[in-house]
């Protein structure tokens, strides 16, 4: 196959989002501050390796060749790669902070039922807890929602079951052929067959490590207009989960339990927090009737295709000692790196975006921390 029509389902410049969102150091907002200061991918993907080499290491940067590769795979397996302007990327995504510039996705659009609810649990869950999330799931697939979540055991796996013939979207932390947990092959297949999908910001062959599921968490309440918690205890992934949703200005409902069960705990909180107790499918239809994600801000694809040129600007080896020695484990908020350091807000953004790609600190939101 010729490289010209492998890449023939994506333009020239989605294949170079596609490099430039695959480099290891490179996430959505990442991605976006690329892009704003370069201009585009192309010239951001020629930029990283004087980037990381200032910020104190080497970056590695796909092929043109790996991509064809990667996209020869995708389409061989029946998926394809949706990016950000795309009809088919989820509408309700666009709307978060730094969403994923490409998504690889297997069955129906997800564009097909814009109404989405998450529903979300304990993967031990109750023989209750799961027949709850299955009543919800039914009900709301007969008033026209989709049901999204992660694929997990309990009641993730108990929700899309019960959603098949209403539309269920199932979001992996892995690559698609990384079903996670095994178990649960048989249904990712039912959901694609029924007309669902799965969807992932991970490439073919991922396999997902404990980080990578507060990424597909926030997927999930992205996609979704509201996100329902069944059960979960105090300190669990469902709760990430309402948190993002919160973030994201979504919805949050929690179904109540018995203070007597752990399970119960964390859904019982939320609901003394603000979040609408759902006692029926009734409750989340009556809150999501007048839902709309246009509240948010859109982040336009236009923002990445034609977005300004920062001056160029290389900081000082003063700067940048300054500002490593600001930083620590401990996530810390670009303003008070600023004000801890004296350093213009310009040069304090370009030396994270090289400690960034280097490798030597993680971003979590705005918030930059040392690895390891």
């Amino acid at each position: 196959m010729t490289a010209g029509a492998r890449t023939n389902s994506l333009s020239s410049q989605r294949v170079s989002w596609l490099r430039l969102i695959r480099c290891d150091t490179v996430g959505p907002s990442t991605f976006r501050t690329l892009i704003n200061r370069f201009g585009s991918a192309e010239a951001a993907l020629e930029a990283l390796p004087g980037l990381a080499r200032r910020g104190g290491r080497t970056i590695s940067i796909p092929s043109l060749a790996q991509i064809e590769d990667e996209i020869a795979r995708v389409e061989a397996m029946g998926a394809r790669l949706v990016t950000m302007g795309d009809p088919a990327y989820p509408p309700h995504l666009r709307h978060v902070a730094g969403p994923p510039p490409v998504l690889t996705l297997m069955g129906g659009a997800l564009t097909a039922q814009p109404r989405t609810v998450g529903i979300v649990g304990a993967r031990n869950a109750s023989a209750a807890g799961r027949r709850m999330a299955q009543i919800l799931a039914t009900d709301l697939g007969r008033e026209g929602y989709a049901v999204v979540s992660g694929l997990a055991r309990g009641i993730d796996a108990a929700a899309h079951q019960a959603a098949l013939e209403g539309g269920t979207i199932a979001v992996m932390a892995g690559g698609l052929d990384r079903i996670y947990p095994a178990e649960n092959v048989g249904l990712a297949q039912a959901i694609v067959d029924h007309g669902g999908a799965l969807v992932t910001e991970m490439p073919l062959g991922w396999e997902p490590r404990a980080r990578d599921f507060p990424r597909r968490n926030r997927l999930v309440s992205g996609i979704s207009l509201g996100v329902v918690i069944v059960e979960a205890a105090k300190r669990s992934g469902s709760l990430i989960t309402a948190r993002m949703a919160l973030e994201q200005n979504r919805e949050v409902f929690a179904v109540p339990g018995s203070p007597l069960d752990p399970r119960a705990e964390g859904g019982n909180l939320l609901i003394q927090q603000g979040a609408k107790l759902v006692t029926g499918a009734g409750d989340i239809v009556a809150e999501l009737t007048h839902a709309d994600p246009s509240r948010l801000p859109l982040f336009e694809d236009d923002d990445l295709e034609n977005a300004p040129i920062d001056a160029d600007m290389e900081p000082s080896e003063d700067e940048r000692s300054r500002l490593v020695q600001a930083l620590s484990h401990t996530p810390t908020a670009t303003d008070a790196l600023i004000e801890a350091t004296g350093i213009p807000a310009g040069t304090v953004q370009i030396l994270l975006l090289e400690l960034e790609l280097a490798g030597r600190i993680e971003r979590t939101g705005q918030l930059f921390a040392l690895r390891g």
